[in-house]
């Protein structure tokens, strides 16, 4: 692998203000990965697991508590505000709600110009040829260039953003929840245009969602996150193919089927209680409260996160003995809810119109 980013035991902590003034909230860690250029890793998990807090992390959008963030080979974890700007100009960002992404008040040409204007930098061949090119990359027309982004729809704008983030040809884009505000015909249309993007320019991607579908479409790898900690890593078709920890098991459970007599039929895999308070976190294994396998060694030692085979990672005691029949009848019935296998679902987006 061609490597382009590694991060190594990523921590980052928070202090609670107010009423509980002092508390230490955990967002992140000991998060280690690596990712090649032209990949994308897909990072899943519920509200408040630290999926954005470690997105902002990699950007160094967010200072570390502890760990190192290295990018194309250079080591960018302590880097200051004027250090980091070469490197800013090979990162980008897209976030999940383009009409706050967008400043109201520039038009879409101050929009897709804003990005040279702060590295001091013109494109070589023109304003206009470079935007119109911007534009064209992402399926709109440069007619919409004296607009304002209250002129436009919400999938008109992501891929406003889309574009300002190709402006200075980055190597590495952080995706954080780029679909979820928009319609579900529209979130088609926006993965096919990243996946697009990335076999022109070999653009990688650090996708972050909690739709795991959206994830499995365009992730060459998959990251769980439970509580601050990856729990699962896997290539995307061996963990959708043989999902092992009984976190990502519940998460595909709930994966809603659209026939109504499959649903029906389904044994779901729930996970018991809410999540616990993140300044609270659990002994052990931080899912046992709500794990439905859980025994009494995993309130009192913490599963490492171990390679079983392929490239496939679990943070789990009983993986893959206890849990691979669960996982594997698991994948079945979500292949069946698809009408076919789960590993060849980038057929149904690459189909999707622009």
């Amino acid at each position: 692998m061609n490597e382009l980013l590694r991060c190594e035991e990523l921590r980052r902590t928070f202090t609670r203000r107010g009423l509980l003034d002092g508390t230490e909230v955990v967002a992140v860690d000991r998060v280690s990965f690596r990712l090649g250029v032209g990949e994308t890793l897909g990072i899943v998990g519920e509200s408040g697991c630290g999926k954005s807090t470690l997105g902002r992390l990699v950007l160094r959008l967010l200072e570390l508590s502890a760990g190192k963030v290295l990018f194309d080979g250079d080591d960018i974890s302590h880097l200051g505000p004027r250090a980091m700007r070469s490197t800013r100009r090979k990162m980008q960002a897209v976030f999940q709600n383009p009409f706050a992404s967008l400043n109201p008040r520039f038009s879409i040409r101050q929009i897709l110009e804003e990005p040279y204007r702060a590295h001091h930098l013109s494109p070589p061949a023109g304003w206009n040829a470079r935007l119109a090119d911007l534009l064209e990359q992402v399926g709109l027309d440069e007619g919409i260039l004296g607009r304002f982004p209250a002129e436009l729809s919400g999938g008109q704008l992501q891929r406003v953003a889309i574009a300002r983030s190709l402006a200075l040809e980055p190597k590495l884009i952080v995706a954080d929840e780029p679909t979820s505000a928009l319609d579900v015909s529209i979130q088609a249309q926006i993965l096919n245009l990243f996946a697009r993007v990335q076999q022109r320019s070999g653009v990688s991607y650090v996708f972050i969602s909690h739709n795991l579908n959206v994830v499995e479409h365009l992730s060459d790898q998959v990251a769980v996150m439970y509580l601050g900690c990856f729990v699962e890593t896997a290539p995307s078709a061996y963990l959708y193919a043989r999902p092992l920890h009984p976190y990502t098991q519940a998460l595909l459970s709930a994966v809603p089927a659209t026939d109504p007599v499959v649903e029906r039929s389904r044994a779901a895999v729930t996970a018991t209680e809410e999540p616990p308070d993140p300044s609270r976190i659990p002994n052990g294994c931080r899912f046992h409260p709500r794990c439905p396998i859980a025994e009494p060694l995993c309130s009192e030692h913490e599963p490492n996160l171990r390679d079983i085979g392929g490239g496939h990672q679990v943070a789990c005691h009983f993986a893959p003995e206890r849990t691979e029949e669960k996982g594997r009848s698991i994948a079945a019935a979500l292949a069946v809810r698809h009408r076919q296998p789960p590993v060849n679902m980038q057929a149904t987006i690459a189909r999707a119109p622009l």
